[in-house]
């Protein structure tokens, strides 16, 4: 594996390889690995206001998550990552440009996802906290977790001060 980066872009801004490595891996992930054949192609891909967040190892789609503006908040989805870049912090650079994104389109706005239940405590380590009661989404337990805008501007101060 060489040094992975991300990139960040609206879906009229993403090359066709790109963006054929996002959905592979999402079917790759989600519908293959995790046996939940759903609607991945839902049209929120398109929208304006939609930016996905690439980790590339080179050429190569290794990580994706979806931003999306829901009006009063940001909701990050489709967070996925390649079997072969689980345990390595790459799972982590990934989420933490989504939250990059999400602050750069709505910097007053809260951020929301839906945790696959065992990886609640995970996101808790980037400010999350549940929001409501479990539930099942494509037979997988869910929680809904809750980023407020005043706890993500006083993480990101926090982190730009040197130790």
């Amino acid at each position: 594996m060489t040094a992975v980066h991300t990139l960040t872009r609206s879906f009229d801004a993403l090359d066709p390889r790109t963006a054929y490595g996002i959905w592979r891996l999402r079917q790759d992930v989600f519908v293959v690995e995790q046996d939940c054949p759903y609607p991945d192609l839902d049209g929120r891909d398109l929208e304006p206001g939609t930016r996905h967040v690439v980790l590339l190892d080179g050429d190569r789609v290794v990580g994706t998550a979806r931003v999306l503006d829901d009006g009063d908040v940001q909701r990050i989805g489709r967070v996925v990552c390649h079997p072969d870049v689980r345990g390595t912090g790459a799972s982590g650079e990934l989420m933490r440009a989504a939250l990059a994104a999400a602050s750069a389109a709505a910097p007053e706005a809260d951020v929301v996802l839906g945790a696959q239940s065992p990886l609640a405590g995970w996101y808790g380590t980037f400010g999350f906290v549940v929001d409501g009661p479990e539930y099942l989404e494509d037979g997988i337990p869910h929680v809904p977790m809750r980023r407020s805008a005043r706890a993500g501007v006083a993480e990101d101060q926090a982190s730009a001060v040197d130790p």
